[in-house]
């Protein structure tokens, strides 16, 4: 069988598991997630030691990852076991009003239909095959298929064992959920552009999340792609916090820039502030923390590669100075460095603002204030903007904040960007290039809300309506009846 025969029968095989999936309550759904995550804990020390093998990074991490993971699938089971969350909205018949009555209309969210996942390169757990993407639209009663990332195969396998496993306990339709192990870009295109494809989730690079878009615009009938690609993650740091606190700030850093062998998404790339004596310290105090930092493994040798052409490029630009470096010679260690330039000549120059996905930052050594800010507002599209400062910093620089909440989708006060806590208010997204849809969030409970649509009920009779619409409220949900939130 050709590769689009295989991926057009997945498709199908989705949409028509879609059929049967759409109507299942939020209490059979609510089940169904809780029996993933269970699964996914069964699978034991095998999963996380498979991870590790597969990707150079510890079997502890593994063992964070996949509390969350399975944490994440709960709490998406709590939500639509609740129901509240599908925006129930009721207007009554009017036949009084004049000139001419109001309709009975009543409106919710529904799923889209058949999603595909892209699973990323770093996070084989949380941000991958069971990711959020998964956890999210299989929550929204979306069927999903998703596409392993080549580097952790045996990882994805084990977990679709574990889908497979609670849709069987569960007595659902196996398709549901379903894995496609490919390298091939073609496959991508595939997935992307098969018309029962109803929507797409993508964690990567930019050029990866650019092309995606592009397939899904050139269909017949696009569809939405909600990609989380590029972001360098600004830091601001202010004058007083760096007199007063420029060492401890600079041992958080740190750390924050070589979690992961700077390998996350939220990594802080560029450091801007007022260049100054604090600044020199702190800059220092930088390269020394570094200095106490291991050299690791990263992911691949692609991503390697891929690092290191990016970190010597920067490094050959005019007015770049390296600051500090380390590697040795083993097999994929990365390179931890950091470098500095001045604020005119990054404000001039669009290649120091690009990712460089990798234990680098680069720090931008600004001559004032205006100009610090000047430049934050010409950046483009974050996931986060973290701001460093005290009291006063904050009170006499409150247009930074305003300047940061024009780019970013997360804005940190006093805290390292790296880590995404998974909440109702979280939000991970951002102006593009941080994403292709700056409206949603990929983390966090709203992540459901890219994988529906609303429909409006108009004149139907009571008994055809979903249970959240229906006049006597079987649920017991929240919803606006006539302007006002009830039960």
């Amino acid at each position: 069988m050709t590769l689009e025969a295989q991926i057009s029968q997945i498709m199908n095989h989705s949409r028509e598991a879609f059929l049967t999936y759409q109507d299942c309550s939020g209490k059979v759904k609510k089940t169904f997630l809780y029996t993933v995550a269970s699964e996914i804990e069964a699978l034991g020390d095998e999963l996380l030691e498979t991870a590790a093998a597969e990707t150079n990074l510890p079997v502890l991490r593994f063992a964070g990852e996949r509390e969350r993971t399975c944490n994440v699938f709960r709490m998406f089971g709590n939500l639509v076991g609740e129901g509240s969350w599908v925006d129930a909205v009721i207007d009554h018949r009017d036949a009084d009003r004049k000139p001419v009555h109001r309709p009975e209309m009543r409106k919710m969210l529904i799923a889209l239909g058949p999603i595909v996942v892209f699973g990323a390169s770093n996070f084989p757990l949380a941000y991958a095959t069971p990711g959020g993407d998964t956890a999210s639209a299989l929550a929204a009663g979306c069927t999903v298929v998703v596409k392993g990332h080549p580097l952790h195969p045996k990882t994805s396998r084990l977990i679709a064992g574990a889908f497979r496993n609670a849709l069987l306990k569960n007595r659902l339709p196996d398709h549901i959920f379903q894995l496609v192990e490919s390298d091939s870009f073609e496959a991508g295109k595939l997935l992307t552009q098969h018309d029962a494809t109803a929507g797409v989730g993508f964690t990567g690079s930019l050029n990866g999340g650019n092309a995606i878009l592009k397939y899904a615009q050139q269909r017949t009938a696009p569809i939405p792609v909600f990609a989380e690609m590029g972001s360098i993650n600004p830091v601001v740091l202010l004058p007083d916090s760096l007199r007063q606190h420029g060492k401890a700030w600079a041992t958080s850093f740190a750390d924050s820039v070589t979690i992961g062998v700077g390998q996350f998404c939220t990594k802080p790339g560029i450091q801007l502030l007022v260049k100054s004596p604090e600044s020199d310290d702190y800059i220092q105090c930088l390269a020394e923390s570094l200095a106490q930092k291991k050299v690791y493994r990263m992911l691949s040798e692609g991503i390697r590669n891929n690092y290191l052409e990016g970190l010597n490029r920067t490094l050959q630009q005019k007015g770049v100075s390296l600051v500090y470096s380390k590697t040795n010679d083993a097999y994929l260690n990365a390179e931890l460095a950091i470098a500095k330039v001045k604020g005119d000549i990054f404000e001039d120059n669009p290649q120091l603002h690009k990712e460089i996905f990798g234990p680098f930052s680069l720090i931008v050594e600004c001559s004032n204030m205006e100009q610090l800010v000047e430049i934050l507002r010409r950046l483009n599209g974050q996931l986060t903007t973290t701001i460093i400062g005290t009291d006063t910093d904050l009170h006499q620089h409150r247009n930074v904040v305003s300047k940061a909440r024009n780019i970013a989708g997360r804005i940190v006060f006093n805290g390292t960007p790296t880590g995404v806590e998974v909440a109702n208010a979280t939000v991970h997204g951002g102006q593009y290039p941080a994403t292709t849809d700056p409206r949603f969030t990929s983390v966090g409970m709203d992540a459901i809300k890219r994988w529906v649509r609303p429909v409006c009920f108009q004149e139907c009779p009571d008994h055809l309506l979903p249970e959240e619409l229906q006049e006597n409220n079987p649920l017991g949900i929240w919803r606006k009846v006539d302007g006002e939130f009830v039960r």
